[in-house]
């Protein structure tokens, strides 16, 4: 029997981890695997190294490579087809239309961590199938207020009969507010930020000021990624008639209108959009 965490390294899962640490969830758990993009904000990659200095359970970083850079070079994970991040689209400027197919959760969290596991935990070749005798549990940072993301977990892994999904904090009745209040008395001495790409395009604008002010190298990234999903005649956008956007209302990252500064949408995580489908963010 094998427990391992699913690490983003933003509130939520860093309040499980810690508890952990800290003997509050019983049975403990193995190690913790955070999938790495390559293109969390400044923050999220300090605060996960001061994770990594408390000496708690063992925390394993893996990446699948930069999910950026593949998207400009119209590749993905592993140099194959396109992986698409879910952009939004629009005829002209400002014309909202729709938004195409996420894979990247997919390729560079979900299936990272799956590897790991397989491969390095369990010594599994490609393609072998689990031994009837393993049991793993993958515990989630997922709190009340987004249970609903605990829900397409189960359904994605229904069927598997060598894992079980854990949700510490739903068990718990823990909301976000919940666990940073959790984290203040835990004594984490610096802000613990979400987890998700500079250039995801599921974020408010308190998410995108926030990393306009605070992170300039993310901020750049950002935009160079979302002007990169426009040239024209790359793979990014082959065979679409719209352009493609990070920012909702469909105009250039670095022209769009972020609106005035609401310091508890993001305080209060107000600003998380309900289409996340719970690996990224926690």
């Amino acid at each position: 029997m094998l427990r391992v965490l699913n690490l983003g390294a933003g509130v939520q899962s860093t309040t499980v981890y810690l508890m952990y640490l800290a003997g509050e969830i019983q049975p403990g758990i193995d190690c913790a695997v955070f999938a790495d993009t390559g293109e969390e904000p400044a923050a999220v990659y300090s605060h996960l190294h001061w994770l990594q200095s408390l000496a708690g359970p063992p925390i394993i970083v893996r990446s699948a490579g930069r999910l950026g850079d593949d998207l400009m070079q119209g590749r993905n994970s592993t140099g194959g087809r396109f992986a698409s991040i879910p952009a939004y689209t629009a005829a002209s400027e400002g014309a909202k239309a729709g938004i195409i197919r996420r894979q990247c959760t997919k390729e560079y969290k979900v299936e990272v961590i799956e590897r790991y596991i397989r491969r390095e935990i369990l010594g599994l070749r490609p393609g072998q199938r689990i031994p009837k005798d393993v049991t793993i549990t993958q515990a989630y940072g997922i709190s009340l207020d987004e249970a609903g993301r605990s829900v397409r977990i189960r359904e994605r892994l229904e069927g598997r009969r060598w894992i079980t999904p854990e949700f510490p904090l739903i068990v718990r009745g823990m909301t976000r507010g919940d666990c940073l209040n959790w984290l203040r008395a835990f004594g984490v001495p610096h802000e613990v930020q979400k987890s998700a790409c500079v250039f995801c395009p599921f974020k408010s604008n308190a998410e995108w000021r926030r990393l306009r002010d605070t992170d300039r190298d993310g901020w750049a990234r950002a935009c160079q990624v979302d002007n990169a999903l426009r040239v024209d005649g790359t793979v990014a956008n082959r065979k679409l008639d719209q352009k493609l956007y990070v920012h909702r209302s469909c105009v250039p990252l670095e022209r769009a209108d972020l609106g005035d500064p609401d310091p508890r949408q993001y305080h209060l995580g107000l600003n998380w959009t309900a289409e996340c489908a719970g690996m990224c963010g926690v």
